[in-house]
């Protein structure tokens, strides 16, 4: 595979710190034109661009859940007014159809009235691209549009992250993995020796070879508090440009009142040289930039989780998990008994400090891997909420969260 990497991209810097320029109420479109027209795009000329816009899910405009229409609008009338071929391509989240979630989020429309062609990039098969020195994973799966096309522009919306604490511009490069796969981060196993998340260093190994040449992150409504789809809208009205992804990043945690070195991903990205997050190694433009910052809601530490006759075994669990299973027990509380019939009551588990777990408990998330013989054992950091509920039905499932399908065969291998 021809790695995706910063060294790569195009954009003349003018100055040997990363530019990263921040635009501000006047609306997504022209927030977006007023940042783009700032740099040389004189590159792109000739060249085929690829948008990947945060497209996953299938959620109207607004929610803060997807990409905002009019920023990608503007993303193609100014990559071609510099003489761009443009395309916008992106692999949802399992459960969920290309097209319909374009169609859904506005982009559609978008693209048909500028007559922009629109890519399933799960409709053809993946390249298995290594990842030389990788901690969590050794490849991944990626989609063939990434190395066709001569640069890739990652434009995803500023949210929190109940597993990552935030999704940028970074991780939204995760939406590049061919189908399934992108799930596969979430059940990795524990790293030896290391204190992150698993899927932190994950991602963390991904943006080694999988970078995009520029960033355009979305700040028009972001989402704030049990993001990437579960979270409060945040209205702000601002967008984050930059060719350095980590350093767009950075200050778009800044904006949002947290920090790159607080978010495992961003920090073991720049440890590696991969891209720059130190505030004081990066110019911003303009200066008052600081006057835009608005704190969002973070994804909460702890979350009292009661469902009748449920009874929840939390030892030292982190906020991950705990989010994930109050999502669960939201959607499926209802059903769990129908899985359950002789017991009247459900015990499940979450978190490394349980000394000892009652027979035919349920256990979520790695960490409680050491009773998995007293019950059912889901693996994952977390697990996705269609694996806890394929665990406890033996039927494949898809979640409107995670939108991933669990196939028999899986199903087989992890809990025979």
């Amino acid at each position: 595979m021809k790695p995706i990497r910063l060294s790569d991209s195009p954009f003349k810097m003018i100055s040997k710190l990363p530019i990263v320029y921040v635009t501000a109420r006047n609306g997504p479109y022209f927030n977006t034109c007023a940042a783009l027209t700032q740099m040389d795009l004189s590159p792109v000329q000739g060249k085929r661009v690829l948008l990947k816009p945060n497209a996953g899910r299938v959620a109207p405009p607004g929610s803060g859940i997807t990409t905002h229409p009019q920023v990608i609008a503007a993303a193609i009338d100014i990559f071609r007014k510099a003489g761009a071929e443009v395309a916008i391509g992106e692999s949802p989240i399992m459960g969920v159809k290309t097209m319909d979630a374009f169609d859904a989020i506005g982009i559609a429309s978008i693209a048909r009235e500028r007559d922009c062609p629109l890519i399933d990039m799960d409709a053809r098969r993946y390249i298995e691209a290594p990842i030389p020195g990788g901690i969590a994973i050794d490849s991944i799966k990626v989609c063939l549009e990434v190395l066709e096309y001569d640069l890739v522009i990652s434009i995803p919306v500023m949210k929190m992250h109940m597993h990552t604490g935030v999704t940028l511009s970074v991780k939204n490069m995760k939406g590049c993995l061919w189908r399934r796969s992108k799930v596969d981060l979430h059940m990795l196993p524990p790293v030896k020796g290391r204190c992150e998340k698993p899927i932190d260093i994950a991602i963390a190994d991904m943006s080694s070879i999988l970078r995009p040449h520029l960033s355009i992150i979305d700040g028009t409504i972001g989402m704030e508090g049990m993001g990437p789809s579960a979270g409060k809208a945040k209205p702000f009205d601002v967008i984050v440009v930059s060719a350095d992804p980590f350093a767009a990043d950075s200050i778009s945690c800044e904006l949002m009142g947290t920090h790159a070195k607080d978010i495992p991903h961003l920090r073991i990205g720049s440890e590696r040289g991969y891209g720059v997050t130190d505030i004081d190694s990066i110019m911003v433009k303009p200066d008052n930039w600081h006057d835009w910052i608005s704190p969002f809601e973070p994804p909460p530490d702890n979350l009292k989780i009661e469902f009748p006759n449920i009874k929840i075994l939390d030892k030292n669990s982190c906020s991950a998990c705990q989010s994930t299973l109050l999502l669960f027990l939201k959607h499926y509380g209802n059903r769990i008994f129908d899985y359950f019939p002789s017991n009247s009551n459900v015990c499940i588990a979450i978190g490394k400090g349980n000394e000892d777990v009652p027979d035919g408990t349920l256990c979520i998330g790695n960490c409680t891997a050491p009773h998995k013989e007293k019950g059912t054992f889901i693996p994952g950091c977390p697990p996705v909420s269609s694996r806890i509920l394929t665990a406890i039905s033996g039927k494949p499932s898809i979640d409107s969260e995670d939108g991933h399908i669990e196939g028999q065969d899986k199903i087989r291998n992890h809990f025979s």
